[in-house]
C-alpha cells in the first residue's frame, strides 16, 4: 500500500528529480499579512504547524515558484505551492471489499444509498474506505470522467456526513448523459434536513451566490451581492415545525459544494449539529440547564449534520424513461425527530 502523503519531515530526506504539486493556493486580493505557515494551516486539513514548517524549511513549499521561509508574510495574489516527491494519491484508487447498499442496477448505472460517515472519493487524509474504493472492488472498468483520474463512475457526490442517494455511471455514455442532466439542472434532488429555528415562511427560495470563504477555504460562504462565488438556488419547505427546530425539505436547482448547509446558515437556520456551519451548539431555545442537557442528548442521537438525500430522479441514458428513487430516513434521523416531538408534548 502506498504511503499516505501527509506533509512530514522524512519525505524530504532524499532529493528527487521530479516534484509533484499537491496543493496550490492563490492569496485573495484582500489577503491580510499573515505568516506563510499560518496561511497553510488554515487551508490544509489535518496537518500540524511543525509538519508545515518542516516542509517549508525543506524547500517543498514554493512562493511564486521560488523557495521561501516560514516567517514570510503572505501578500495579495501570492501563489503558494506544496510539492512532494510522489504523485498525489487522489489518482490512485485501491479496491476495497466494502459492502454497498445498491437500490438499483442495470448495464448503464447503479443507484446506491450511502451511509453517513462514508467519504465519496479519496482525498487528502481519506484515501481508504471511500465509496470509490468500494466501487473499484465491486465493478471493473467504470468510467472515470475527469481526465481518467481516480473517481470511477462518479457523476455527483454528497458530503461525508450526509446520508442518501447517489447515481453511479457504468459506461462512458451513461457518464456523459447523466453529467449533462446535472449540468442542465434537470436532475430532481430532494433532501430532508433538521434545522435550528423556524423559517419565517413555510416555503421559500434562497437564491444567493456561494463560494469559498476568504477566511477559511474549507468553508463555503454566501455572497449576496453576486460579485463573488457562483449562482446557487435552494428551494425549501417546512415539513414539521418543532418550535426550536424544524424538519424541512430542500430541492436543489444547482449543486454547489455544501449548498444546503451554507444557504441555511445564511438565512439564520443552520443544520442541526453541523459543526462546520455553527449548528453544533444551541442556536434557538432557553437557557435552562434541563434544555441544554436535552439538546446534548439529541446531539448524541444525531452525531453529524442532520441532512439526508432522500430522493433522486433522472432520465435513464438508454431507455430515456424517467426514473425516481427514494431512500428512507436513517434511524438516527427519525429518532431525533421523535425525541423533539416528545419534548414539545412534555413542555408545551
Amino acid at each position: 500500500m502506498t504511503q499516505n502523503p501527509e506533509i512530514q519531515p522524512d519525505f524530504f530526506d532524499e532529493k528527487e528529480d521530479e516534484l509533484f504539486e499537491h496543493y496550490r493556493f492563490v492569496a485573495d486580493k484582500g489577503q491580510s499579512a499573515i505568516r506563510l505557515d499560518k496561511f497553510l494551516m488554515d487551508r490544509i486539513q489535518n496537518s500540524t504547524r511543525s509538519r508545515i514548517q518542516a516542509a517549508i524549511e525543506a524547500g517543498s513549499v514554493q512562493l511564486n515558484d521560488k523557495p521561501t521561509k516560514n516567517s514570510y508574510k503572505i501578500k495579495p495574489n501570492d501563489v503558494v505551492k506544496v510539492l512532494l516527491s510522489q504523485p498525489p494519491r487522489e489518482d490512485v484508487v485501491l479496491p476495497e471489499n466494502i459492502p454497498l447498499e445498491i437500490l438499483y442496477e442495470d448495464d448503464d448505472l447503479l443507484v446506491v444509498n450511502k451511509p453517513a460517515g462514508m467519504v465519496v472519493h479519496p482525498a487528502y487524509n481519506n484515501y481508504n474506505g471511500t465509496l470509490v474504493n468500494a466501487l473499484a472492488y465491486h465493478f471493473q472498468n467504470l468510467p472515470t470522467g475527469r481526465n481518467g483520474t481516480g473517481r470511477p463512475g462518479l457523476v455527483h457526490r454528497i458530503d461525508k456526513d450526509t446520508s442518501g442517494l447517489l447515481v453511479i455511471a457504468k459506461t462512458e455514455y451513461a457518464m456523459a448523459h447523466l453529467a449533462k442532466q446535472f449540468f442542465d439542472h434537470s436532475i430532481e434532488r430532494t433532501y430532508i434536513a433538521v434545522v435550528w429555528g423556524q423559517p419565517d415562511s413555510i416555503e421559500g427560495t434562497v437564491n444567493v451566490h456561494l463560494g469559498r470563504s476568504e477566511k477559511d477555504r474549507r468553508v463555503v460562504a454566501a455572497y449576496p451581492d453576486a460579485s463573488q462565488g457562483k449562482n446557487a438556488i435552494t428551494h425549501y419547505k417546512v415539513l414539521k415545525p418543532m418550535y426550536y427546530v424544524s424538519m424541512i425539505q430542500c430541492n436543489l436547482e444547482t449543486g454547489r459544494t455544501h449548498q444546503i448547509r451554507a444557504h441555511m446558515k445564511y438565512i439564520g437556520h443552520p443544520l442541526f449539529n453541523d459543526e462546520t456551519y455553527g449548528g453544533n451548539k444551541i442556536v434557538k431555545g432557553t437557557t435552562f440547564a434541563k434544555y441544554a442537557q436535552f439538546v446534548e442528548n439529541c446531539f448524541k442521537i444525531m452525531p453529524r449534520q442532520a441532512l439526508h438525500a432522500k430522493s433522486l430522479g433522472f432520465i435513464h441514458p438508454s431507455t430515456k424513461k424517467y426514473m425516481q428513487f427514494e431512500s428512507p430516513l436513517p434511524a438516527e434521523f427519525t429518532q431525533l425527530v421523535e425525541k423533539w416531538e416528545k419534548y414539545l408534548e412534555a413542555n408545551g
